[in-house]
């Protein structure tokens, strides 16, 4: 199947879709009883809340800052999606208070922006490179069409097409008109999706003036910097090429116009934001030069600059993106929203032509790079998330990313994983006219509207913990139309049947393509072999060399100090050595662990300091639980690449 710059598959909207059991019912109902609570008990503590009243005054403390909107924006979505699958009244007011709050603090012109209303109201749209106006504006537009979709109400929708109709007066190729981008990405991909809700075409092409625009000469940042009296040269983020300096604008990915740019790199969060706007526009404009580069970055994300857990950004400095193979472990930046963007970003680029490359990168951030951001309460997040932890040699240990926290100053994390897991059961299926397609495997029930009429669709499984998994479909009327199904690239083995009778089916990108006449009662049964599995990493990521990594389905291993102690790097696993899964009922409510026996090096105050032959060794067992759940119990050391023998 060739590319088409058009997107084929179309997510299933999540009013059809209900994830009805299992792992992610789990997950989903913490999100709902404790995450969704505690994000807001802390916006409300923190005074982001009472900023959208407006009051704050020169000299009163807790000044509004420029991303507060944001944090807000993120939480009323996620409650709203929350709503879309379980109503609730008392969550449902407070969302509505919120939104009352935002609607009065929207200024005549259209303008809302609780920091720059109250603090800097002279210096609205001066500074796109540093601030933050415009990402706050697309996570509020997100949030609108999150609550239209929750509640049939057009209030708050109405307040982001006005704000949305002002951005597009200021901004744009127009004379008068600034010919600026934002310095943090993400209204691109909101201007998509208010575009969809409310059927206005010109909320598309302002998101294709800022992608088109990103990058372009005169760089508009220098400019602006000019204009504020500031040296463009003067910023944060400098490189040194040739012993000569120069801005290094490839933090905020505006170093080169977007369709030249064929590396991921600058800050993560602000790429993958980034990608999915462009990745919108291609499909929407039929644009193969968009699509391409989209395509190039993916390539450099998956071989050369992603983690084996699907976390993306190796370093603090930047928040984001080193070298190629540049991917510490104890350092590994990782953060939480990095994963949660990419996720999105995915499921894009899956919508052009069902491949399981996309899906499967998708599957590893979910269920690790994702998914170690929320503790098993639901109450503390990591915003980024290492790889290696020993507390006794690592100094830093108090001022870095090594235990979970309930809240940060940038606190972007916690609403972020609010509103994934909520919206997760849209993430599950996709459709078009002729074809159903099953990209995630998790209990649930869909309901899909194809060119013959519906489909009612159950999927029963264990997943992740069994490769089990068994699709009842009930369509209306007998019809025939394809199924697909992924077959994850962890996978080495199946079997298929429909029915009970074998079935014979083709291969296409990594998802099996399904096409007959079904009837109701048609049940298909896809069992994936599970077994624990080695991975190892490319050669040129040196701190990895001579380490394995263990995995178990879609996630990734890792050895926690509660379960064997301190020093785990001295931890040496033989090739070829048995690893035995194990599903432990008891385990943060249940779990499958893999347990076997490694060498660990004998400590004893009579063996000399060197010697000319190897030191002697015994062996211990060791448990290793998914990495996801690390944290969760005693502190403690944690290590994912295990010496391998």
């Amino acid at each position: 199947m060739e590319h088409k710059p058009r997107y084929q598959y179309i997510p299933v909207p999540l009013r059809q879709v209900q994830i009805t059991g299992g792992f992610w019912q789990a997950w989903q109902e913490t999100n709902r009883a404790a995450s969704i609570l505690s994000v807001l008990h802390f916006l409300e503590e923190t005074g982001r809340i009472d900023a959208l009243k407006l009051q704050w005054k020169a000299g009163d403390p807790n000044q509004p800052h420029v991303f507060w909107d944001s944090d807000v924006a993120k939480w009323l979505e996620g409650a709203c999606y929350s709503l879309v699958q379980h109503p609730d009244a008392e969550l449902e007011a407070r969302v509505e208070q919120v939104v009352t709050l935002l609607a009065a603090s929207q200024q005549a012109d259209g303008y809302l922006n609780s920091h720059y209303t109250v603090v800097e109201p002279d210096k609205r749209w001066t500074n796109l490179r540093d601030r933050h106006e415009l990402y706050c504006a697309g996570h509020l537009m997100e949030a609108a069409v999150a609550h239209h979709q929750a509640t049939g109400r057009d209030t708050f929708l109405n307040v982001m097409r006005r704000y949305a109709d002002y951005i597009g007066q200021t901004f744009g190729p127009r004379p008068g008109q600034k010919r600026g981008y934002p310095g943090h990405e993400e209204i691109e991909l909101a201007l998509v999706r208010l575009a969809e809700e409310t059927g206005e075409e010109r909320y598309r092409e302002l998101a294709k003036f800022f992608i088109d625009e990103r990058g372009t000469q005169p760089h508009y940042y220098t400019q602006e910097a000019i204009s504020r009296g500031e040296d463009p040269n003067n910023w944060h983020w400098v490189t040194t090429e040739n012993e000569v300096s120069k801005v290094d604008y490839r933090y905020n990915q505006s170093h080169c116009p977007v369709r030249e740019q064929t590396d991921a790199v600058g800050h993560a969060v602000r790429a993958v934001y980034l990608y999915s706007g462009m990745a919108d526009i291609a499909a929407a404009y039929g644009d193969e030069a968009l699509l391409q580069a989209c395509e190039r970055v993916f390539d450099s994300i998956l071989h050369r600059r992603s983690y084996v857990t699907g976390g993306l950004g190796s370093q603090a400095q930047n928040e984001g993106f080193s070298e190629d193979y540049d991917l510490p472990n104890a350092d590994a930046y990782a953060e939480t929203c990095a994963a949660i963007g990419l996720i999105f970003w995915l499921r894009r680029m899956s919508q052009f032509a069902c491949e399981a490359k996309y899906t499967d990168l998708l599957e590893r951030a979910l269920y690790n790079g994702f998914l170690v951001g929320l503790s098993h309460d639901g109450r503390r997040f990591f915003y980024s998330s290492p790889l290696a932890v020993d507390r006794q040699a690592d100094s830093r240990y108090s001022n870095y990313q090594g235990h979970r926290a309930e809240w940060y100053g940038c606190s972007c994390c916690p609403p972020n994983v609010n509103r994934l897991l909520a919206s997760l059961g849209s993430y599950l299926y996709a459709s078009n006219d002729a074809e159903i397609v099953t990209h995630l495997y998790a209990e649930s029930a869909a309901d899909f509207n194809l060119a013959g009429g519906s489909v009612h669709l159950e999927q029963h499984t264990l997943y992740p913990w069994d490769g089990d998994i068994a699709l009842e479909l009930a369509p209306e009327v007998p019809m025939t139309f394809s199924v697909r199904m992924r077959i994850p690239g962890w996978c080495d083995s199946f079997t298929l049947e429909v029915n009970g009778i074998s079935f014979d089916a083709q291969l296409e990108h990594g998802y099996l393509v399904l096409e007959r006449q079904w009837q109701a009662g048609d049940t298909i049964r896809l069992k994936l072999r599970m077994a624990p599995r080695r991975v190892y990493a490319h050669p040129a990521v040196r701190v990895d060399r001579g380490r394995v990594a263990l995995a178990y389905g879609p996630m990734l291993y890792c050895l926690e100090g509660v379960d064997n102690g301190e020093d785990l790097d001295r931890f040496v696993l033989p090739q070829g050595a048995l690893i035995d899964p194990s599903f432990d009922p008891h385990l943060l409510g249940g779990v499958a662990t893999l347990e076997g026996m490694v060498q660990v090096p004998q400590k004893s105050v009579s063996h000399p300091l060197y010697q000319e032959k190897p030191y002697p060794y015994e062996l211990k067992s060791f448990k290793a639980i998914p990495f996801a759940y690390w944290d969760n119990r005693a502190e403690g050391d944690m290590l994912l690449w295990i010496r391998e023998a």
